[in-house]
């Protein structure tokens, strides 16, 4: 892939991020998943390198940069076949907040952690009842006294199992209007009253996935992160480099996918050359290629504009970045399959397990039509289905 739109520092940080996920590779990850581990060689690793905290202010441990280095490190982490689902969570969504809003306590305490891998953040919003409704989301915060005590339930949040807190998205009373208004509270892992369950998952990963269930946990008052009247602010703050670290994702993915792809179709010969030179094999690869570039350019986009402190912007660019890679990178994955032929489902080439994956990137964490709900009302200024 062309990156001439990238400064040679951008450039440099994906070659090195590249060849240490090649160091790995997907017979790495493969084996950690059958082992019933986690990746915590590879996540050490990056951490100790400076990757994982690469968007992380310098004084509390990072790189100093932004998202437009830490989708590289994901994307060139995926495209190795080792990709870490928690750098979504961690560093972007839960780094970021408390960058951002977070007390000078808050930043000490999590930040050097978060950038150099030894502490993880897992993040909470989805409930049973919500999906994609943040306004339907039930987990409520009241206080008693000086302290909080936070009830409700959360499903799909990954890697709780490994992450020392988790940043729950709940809501609290509006004095003024009694509404509910979202708040972001960091919830150790071993608070009273915070039970978790795994949910049984077709995903081939490392990170499993949980249902949480808060019963009356106490937190101090400075388990709040930023100001409770900004709630809202502070949440989408965490949710466009989510967007934009999905995008990273899907797209690095289906680089992988369409890297063996090209490899077999160019060495795989049934008639006198290769299945490559027939333009049926070929052309469905090129547009695999072209359609992965564009996603990149989008997310490129919304990584600048987000880097730059353009939130609204951002929102849009990296809505559009998540959609545009979602689809790629499930197209991609397809196509890899179908290039293979039988192959393709077996356990040696190692595709079959990315049908599932990819699927991922279309659904999570906002779906494909609520993005298309967000383009045709925000951008294109259509009424509202819902």
């Amino acid at each position: 892939m062309s990156t001439v739109l990238e400064t040679e520092e951008l450039q440099a940080l994906r070659k090195a991020v590249g060849a240490l996920g090649k160091r790995y590779g997907r017979a790495y990850v493969d084996t950690v998943i059958a082992e019933g581990r986690h990746t915590d060689e590879l996540w050490a690793e990056a951490g100790k390198l400076g990757y994982l905290g690469v968007n992380l202010p310098e004084e509390y441990g990072g790189g100093g940069g932004g998202m437009a280095e830490l989708s590289i490190v994901l994307e060139e982490l995926g495209a190795a076949g080792a990709p870490l689902l928690m750098m979504v969570v961690s560093p972007a969504i839960c780094g970021t907040v408390i960058a951002r809003f977070g007390t000078e306590e808050q930043k000490r305490q999590w930040l050097p952690g978060l950038a150099g891998g030894a502490l993880t953040m897992a993040f909470g919003i989805t409930e049973p009842d919500a999906g994609s409704n943040s306004h339907r989301i039930t987990t409520t915060a009241r206080r008693d006294g000086d302290d909080w005590l936070l009830t409700g339930r959360k499903v799909f949040v990954s890697g709780v199992d490994v992450a020392d807190a988790t940043l729950i998205v709940g809501r609290t009373e509006d004095a003024r209007s009694g509404k509910l208004k979202p708040c972001l509270f960091i919830v150790p892992r071993d608070a009273p009253g915070f039970g978790r369950s795994p949910i049984e998952m077709e995903l081939h990963a490392p990170e499993k996935q949980f249902e949480l269930v808060l019963d009356d946990v106490r937190l101090p008052a400075d388990a709040l992160v930023g100001d409770e009247d900004a709630g809202l602010l502070q949440l989408f703050a965490g949710l466009n480099p989510e967007r934009i670290m999905t995008a990273a994702f899907g797209i690095g993915m289906g680089r992988y996918a369409l890297a063996k792809a090209v490899d077999y179709a160019g060495t795989r010969q049934v008639w006198k050359a290769p299945i490559g030179a027939h333009q049926a094999i070929a052309h469905p690869l090129a547009v695999a290629h072209i359609e992965l570039e564009l996603a990149r350019l989008m997310m490129q986009k919304a990584a600048a504009l987000y880097d730059a402190g353009d939130d609204i912007g951002a929102g849009e660019a990296a809505n559009m970045a998540k959609y545009a890679a979602g689809e790629a990178c499930v197209k991609a994955v397809d196509q890899a399959v179908h290039t293979l032929g039988g192959n393709g489902l077996t356990r040696e080439y190692g595709l079959a397990s990315l049908i599932t994956a990819a699927r991922v990137a279309r659904i999570a964490p906002v779906s494909r039509e609520m993005i298309l709900n967000y383009v045709s009302h925000q951008s294109l200024g259509l009424p509202k289905s819902y």
